[in-house]
């Protein structure tokens, strides 16, 4: 019996999906396993065989519980007392991207290709993006 073995060259799908009443973290796994290749037969850990995925009305994603107000992000400067600490409603008001881009980033493993796979990662905030000519076809969860 033969394994088939993913190769780089293959032609890579565009997908777009509406985020829209979605939950953050159920959207984000299912992305992370588009972006991964985890939907295909021919998935392969070690390459990078996933498709590029246009992310549409990113502000209008839902989380659930309390996490709108009480959900913080870290970030840190290098510096003693350089922590900051950003509530995930001031992330929705100023950048609804980030949103799905960290939730996402999460999900991917921690290792050279998940830098890879987040450049085919493209989220918008509103219901317009400039893939059209990549003609993307809808998700389907």
């Amino acid at each position: 019996m033969n394994t088939t073995i993913a190769k780089k060259e293959e032609q890579k799908q565009w997908y777009v999906v509406d985020a829209t009443d979605q939950v953050l973290g159920r959207l984000a796994v299912k992305i992370a396993n588009v972006l991964r290749g985890r939907n295909k037969p021919i998935y392969t850990p070690n390459v990078d065989c996933g498709d590029h995925v246009v992310v549409i009305n990113a502000e209008k994603v839902k989380v659930t519980g309390k996490k709108e107000e009480n959900k913080e992000y870290m970030f840190y400067s290098g510096y003693v007392g350089g922590e900051k600490y950003v509530k995930l409603s001031e992330f929705r008001a100023r950048k609804p991207e980030y949103l799905i881009e960290a939730a996402v980033k999460g999900m991917l493993p921690k290792n050279k290709l998940a830098s890879q796979m987040l450049t085919k990662l493209h989220v918008y905030a509103g219901s317009e993006h400039p893939h059209t000519a990549q003609q993307p076809k809808p998700f389907n969860f």
